[in-house]
């Protein structure tokens, strides 16, 4: 089942002999359930990739259908509900609210979206992060790679269509890294959820289904791992 189709993505700045193709002309679909890495070197146009394809921001020209909805066609207040329930994003420098312990930061999506959270499915997932007994703990309290987890929390809490990590790993060290990728790996297969993963470390991208390449706005490769 296709849950992500993006047709001809474009990404303008500037005009004239100033305009930059960020994103240019790019066409792909994602099956349900599929971990896919998107890799690039810097300046190759993948997180502006990943913020359009999260309803971030918005393209010169182009669609986003994500769960069968064009999301651009939505208004800026259901863009933004749409988003809150249907894409958990997963940032390098985790974004976490530094006055909420790990489980308010976890539970953030729910209620925002007011929605009675499921502590059956929040315990499950404290297990699965390796945080139960950090769970009342603040972001200042917690490693680099614990701050990575509670992102990761909170990007699946709300069961969303596609959860979309940019550089999740760029800010740990390469035992961290490892440790990331694999509950990603981990939820992807636990939890059928569909993941985009951005990254400029070719050997993290292995360990997807499938490694879309990009450069210079466009697609290079896309290819699948035996």
């Amino acid at each position: 089942m296709e849950i992500l189709k993006v047709e001809h993505l474009c990404k303008t700045y500037g005009k004239g002999e100033s305009e930059i193709h960020a994103v240019e002309d790019m066409s792909f679909t994602v099956e349900k359930g599929e971990f896919v890495a998107v890799v690039g070197s810097s300046g190759s146009g993948k997180s502006t990739l990943l913020h359009l394809i999260g309803g971030v921001d918005r393209p010169t020209s182009g669609k986003v259908l994500l769960d069968g909805t064009d999301i651009y066609r939505l208004n800026p207040d259901k863009l933004a509900i749409f988003r809150r329930r249907q894409v958990g994003l997963i940032y390098q420098f985790y974004n976490l609210i530094p006055i909420l312990n790990v489980e308010e930061n976890i539970t953030l999506p729910c209620r925002l979206d007011g929605k009675k959270v499921e502590e059956d499915t929040l315990r499950e997932m404290l297990i699965t992060l390796g945080l139960m007994d950090r769970r009342k703990h603040l972001p200042n309290e917690l490693s680099g790679g614990q701050q990575q987890r509670v992102s990761i929390g909170r990007a699946l809490m709300n069961h969303p269509a596609i959860v979309l990590a940019d550089e999740p790993t760029g800010n740990l060290d390469s035992k961290n890294s490892k440790e990331i990728v694999e509950l990603l790996k981990l939820s992807n297969k636990k939890y059928k959820q569909t993941i985009l993963m951005i990254t400029h470390d070719l050997q993290l991208a292995k360990e997807a289904d499938r490694i879309i390449t990009i450069e210079d706005g466009k697609i290079l490769s896309d290819e699948r791992i035996s």
